[in-house]
């Protein structure tokens, strides 16, 4: 079995430049997003025990000295021209994104794709259940917060605003955007070789990080979170390739497996 050098893989195994079908991977993700919607809006909604939790987390970031989500919020708070591009970057980001890794990955890295595809999915279940296990109410529920998204009217933000009712409004620890920004920083500076792009690679996730607490829609022990679900991911992903891998592969060659971001 032939591997390039650096191929990066689950357990040392090969990396299978075999491109899977479109159809079925659509259907995948159309049935595991779906089957992530539904589960995360059946958190329990427990007010006051989300509440109490919410004051947990900043007393515990408190006793830290890292409790840093009142002063960011008041920053955005104060600036509407950093409120907006704020709140328009968390509702739509870590979905264009993370679909845009997903088809670079897909087109360009096949052989790579499925497994960044396992440890999206794998990730995204250890989220929901952080989500079940851990209802929390987010800093936009606390007195003394803004909620960024109501104060200036943005269009589109899911979490808060009108469209609160039919999403579940404790589902913040983990903070899932995060665990996002991190998987598609990983999947691009694993492959990508312009120096420009692993930059920008490296900026989104603390990014991310800034936006979801400026916005008040996470802690800071939410992206901590984030990147612990993607660790535990990385774990079953592991052991999903263990279990599945086959004895033997085809060869992985330069032609098929390797590409530029263009």
């Amino acid at each position: 079995m032939a591997r390039l050098a650096g191929e990066p893989s689950i357990d040392r195994h090969p990396v299978v430049a075999v491109r899977p079908r479109l159809r079925t991977e659509l259907l995948l993700l159309l049935i595991c997003y779906g089957a992530y919607e539904i589960v995360r809006n059946l958190v329990p909604t427990d007010h006051a025990m989300a509440a109490h939790r919410a004051y947990l987390i900043l007393d515990l970031e408190y006793a830290a000295n890292l409790d840093v989500e009142y002063s960011l919020n008041r920053l955005f708070a104060d600036h509407t021209w950093v409120a907006v591009p704020a709140n328009y970057f968390y509702a739509t980001m870590h979905f264009v994104v993370t679909i845009g890794v997903m088809v670079w990955l897909y087109v360009w890295h096949p052989g790579r794709y499925p497994l960044y595809r396992s440890l999206l999915f794998a990730t995204t279940l250890v989220g929901l259940a952080g989500f079940w296990l851990f209802p929390l109410a987010p800093p936009r529920m606390l007195p003394g917060f803004t909620d960024t998204v109501i104060s200036f009217g943005t269009w589109g933000i899911y979490d808060s605003g009108p469209t609160a009712s039919v999403s579940n409004q404790y589902a913040a620890m983990p903070s899932m955007h995060v665990a996002w920004a991190l998987w598609s920083t990983v999947a691009i500076i694993t492959v990508a070789r312009r120096r420009w792009v692993v930059a920008l690679a490296v900026v989104y996730p603390a990014l991310t990080v800034l936006i979801i607490m400026g916005t008040a829609n996470h802690y800071l022990l939410d992206a901590v979170g984030g990147a612990v679900a993607l660790v535990l991911g990385y774990a079953l992903a592991r052991g999903a390739f263990r279990a599945t891998r086959s004895p033997s592969c085809p060869a992985v060659t330069p032609s098929s497996s390797r590409g530029s971001f263009n």
